[in-house]
């Protein structure tokens, strides 16, 4: 009888080492390889490079024609530097400026700059929510991503094979009143940045008229490798985000700044967020959204992104009890198999740029 409850107790030990095996939990943070496919560093950063460094990341950062970051040229080399500086720890996007967009030389000058970025080592390119919802042609009209004059861009790009990062559009909740947001970082974004929003510019392209073009534009460039960041603007249902990849074989997704939009969902529907992870484990890239620089002397920045990339991990990896400052709901992390996790935080990546983080000699 002993001898039958010590095989019994064995198995049972077993099976439970099994189950243990096939998760990570906290204590893995530190030790598993991961990549940031979505940060933007636009100085030196030599210290956001040892916290990387220690917390284990590998870094593609992404250059963005955007008024709040230094100019473009100073992006780029920013960029260059700390991939010549850190390689197989750094890889960049480049991005094209839509300065002096629809006249005449436009458009071979932003092909010069994407040139000039996948010169530099580039291993993607970026378009950005200027197209839609900032960019206007000579007449007034706002540019969609669908506008033939962008034409030349995205079609040289699926001919040489290129991954397009687009973030077109932004959360739904900024075509909401603040009251009915659904998340607090969402209102503090757009309480800061009154100019991106929309609710207070109905006259600017809809939420739905951006991806409707964003998605046309797609549908006419069939081989064009092309993530969706933050979670294609699909972001408040993850079965919009599934039915935007049903829809487009060659898309992937980031969910870069909208981890907090999975954990607002998983408060009610675990399961369903889930699920969604599961099913489309080799279509989702991990990425923050962390920005740092120009300056390296911010530590508080940097306190911030070991605390999210230690927050996200908690929410992927482990079913630990969990509480946003973005939304009053509890929530638990969703305990994803180690072999969905590794392809969010990492293989998928690799695949997607197989020659990307790779050491140079």
């Amino acid at each position: 009888m002993r001898t039958w409850l010590l095989v019994a107790a064995l198995a049972l030990g077993g099976t439970a080492a099994a189950q243990d095996a096939a998760f990570y939990g906290m204590g893995d943070f530190g030790r598993v390889e991961k990549i940031d496919a979505h940060v933007h560093l636009t100085g030196p950063a030599d210290q956001f490079l040892i916290l990387a460094q220690r917390d284990n990341f590998r870094l593609l950062t992404i250059n963005v024609d955007y008024p709040d970051f230094p100019p473009l040229a100073e992006q780029q080399n920013a960029a260059e530097s700390l991939r010549q500086r850190y390689p197989g720890r750094v890889e960049f996007a480049g991005t094209f400026s839509v300065r002096d967009f629809g006249t005449a030389s436009w458009p071979a000058t932003a092909l010069e700059q994407i040139a000039d970025a996948r010169a530099g080592g580039a291993i993607a390119i970026k378009v950005w929510k200027n197209i839609g919802m900032g960019l206007k042609d000579a007449a007034g009209h706002y540019v969609l991503a669908d506008d033939p004059r962008l034409e030349p861009i995205f079609a040289e790009l699926e001919q040489q094979h290129v991954v397009l990062l687009g973030h077109q559009a932004e959360p739904l909740n900024c075509w909401l009143p603040m009251e009915k947001m659904t998340v607090r970082s969402d209102r503090q974004y757009f309480q800061e940045h009154p100019q991106y929003y929309m609710y207070r510019h109905p006259e600017m392209p809809s939420h739905r008229q951006i991806l409707a073009a964003r998605d046309r534009m797609l549908a006419a460039h069939p081989q064009l490798r092309f993530v969706g960041v933050h979670l294609a603007s699909l972001e408040w249902d993850v079965d919009k985000v599934a039915a935007f990849l049903d829809r487009f074989p060659e898309a992937r997704v980031d969910v870069a700044a909208r981890v907090v939009h999975l954990e607002y969902q998983a408060a009610q529907h675990p399961d369903k967020v889930r699920a969604f992870l599961v099913r489309y484990q080799d279509r989702i890239l991990y990425g923050s959204d962390q920005a740092y620089g120009p300056s390296d002397t911010d530590a508080a920045a940097l306190a911030d992104t070991h605390t999210a990339w230690q927050e996200d991990w908690r929410f992927f990896a482990t079913e630990e009890p969990m509480h946003s400052t973005d939304f009053e709901a509890p929530f638990r992390g969703l305990r994803l198999p180690r072999a969905v996790i590794d392809k969010l935080y990492r293989e998928n990546a690799r695949a997607l740029f197989p020659r990307a983080w790779r050491p140079t000699r």
